[in-house]
C-alpha cells in the first residue's frame, strides 16, 4: 500500500512538472519551432502584430470570452511570440517567388502548443479537427489562427461552459461537419484511438462492435447516428461519454497550471 501511495505521489508530482513545463514552451514561443533550421535567404516576411490589442477588439474580446482585460494581454504577448514562432519555422520560398506570409498562428506551431501545454496527446484525425473548428469568423476553418480566434477558442478550452465544451466536442468528431457523428466516422475516430492487441485476427471487427454499444448507449432518437441533440442527453446523463471518441480537452490540472501562470504575468 505504501509503495502505490509513492507512486501516486511521483506520478502526480511529474504531471505537474510537464504541465509547468508546458507553460514554460508556450511561453518562449515554442522553442523547438523556433530552432528549425531556415535558409537566410526568401525567408517569411515578418507580419507581426502591434505590440497592443485594438481597442476595439479589446472590447469585443472582452464581451466574448471569459477572460479579463490583464489576461487578455498576457494571451495577446504569447500570441505575438507564437506568430514570430510561426514565420521562424515556415519554409524559404522558392528562388524568384514573393515570400509565404505568415499573420498568425500555423498548423505545426497550434500543434506543438496543444501538446507541450496542454497535454492534447491525441489522435491526427482529432487534432486537425481541434484546429479546423476552432472558430475563425469570416474565415472559417482555414488559414492561420488570428488573435480574436486564438483568445475565443482558449476560452471555450479553458473556462468553456458544460454547454460550450459539448459542443466543441461535437464539432470535432462531426469529421465532414454535416451535424451528425456518422457509424463511419465513428469507425474512423475509435480505430485510431484503439491500440491493436497481439493476436487480434480482425481488429476492424472488434472496432464495429464498439461503435454498436456506442450507438445503443448514446443515440437517443435510434437513427443510426448521433446528432448534437443525442450527444449532448447522453453526455448529461454520463458526462465520462464527453470525450468519448478522443481526447480534445485539456485536463483540468493543465488548465487550472496554464491560468494560474497566465494570472502571475
Amino acid at each position: 500500500m505504501s509503495n502505490k501511495k509513492n507512486n501516486h505521489g511521483q506520478i502526480s508530482m511529474a504531471a505537474s512538472a510537464i504541465a509547468m513545463r508546458g507553460v514554460r514552451i508556450f511561453l518562449s514561443a515554442s522553442k523547438s519551432a523556433a530552432n528549425r533550421k531556415t535558409p537566410q535567404r526568401n525567408r517569411t516576411k515578418e507580419v507581426l502584430p502591434g505590440h497592443k490589442i485594438q481597442p476595439g477588439l479589446s472590447e469585443t474580446l472582452l464581451r466574448a470570452t471569459k477572460f479579463d482585460k490583464n489576461e487578455l494581454e498576457a494571451l495577446f504577448t504569447m500570441y505575438r511570440k507564437l506568430v514570430t514562432a510561426s514565420q521562424s519555422a515556415a519554409p524559404a520560398s522558392v528562388i524568384g517567388q514573393p515570400a509565404t506570409k505568415i499573420d498568425g498562428i500555423d498548423l505545426n506551431t497550434f500543434r506543438d502548443v496543444m501538446h507541450n501545454t496542454f497535454d492534447l496527446v491525441t489522435e491526427d484525425v482529432v487534432m486537425d479537427r481541434v484546429w479546423l473548428t476552432w472558430e475563425r469568423g469570416a474565415n472559417g476553418g482555414e488559414g492561420a489562427l488570428k488573435f480574436e480566434a486564438w483568445a475565443r477558442g482558449l476560452s471555450v478550452l479553458l473556462r468553456g461552459s458544460d454547454e460550450e465544451r459539448r459542443h466543441h466536442c461535437f464539432s470535432v468528431y462531426d469529421l465532414n461537419g454535416d451535424g451528425f457523428i456518422t457509424k463511419d466516422e465513428m469507425f474512423i475516430l475509435l480505430k485510431n484511438s484503439l491500440l491493436k492487441q497481439p493476436g487480434d485476427e480482425d481488429p476492424d471487427e472488434g472496432v464495429r462492435e464498439l461503435v454498436e454499444l456506442v450507438l445503443r448507449k448514446m443515440d437517443g432518437d435510434h437513427d443510426g447516428k448521433l446528432s448534437l441533440q443525442d450527444y449532448r442527453q447522453a453526455v448529461k446523463q454520463e458526462p465520462l461519454l464527453l470525450e468519448a471518441f478522443g481526447q480534445c480537452l485539456p485536463s483540468k490540472r493543465h488548465a487550472a497550471a496554464f491560468l494560474k501562470n497566465l494570472n502571475t504575468k
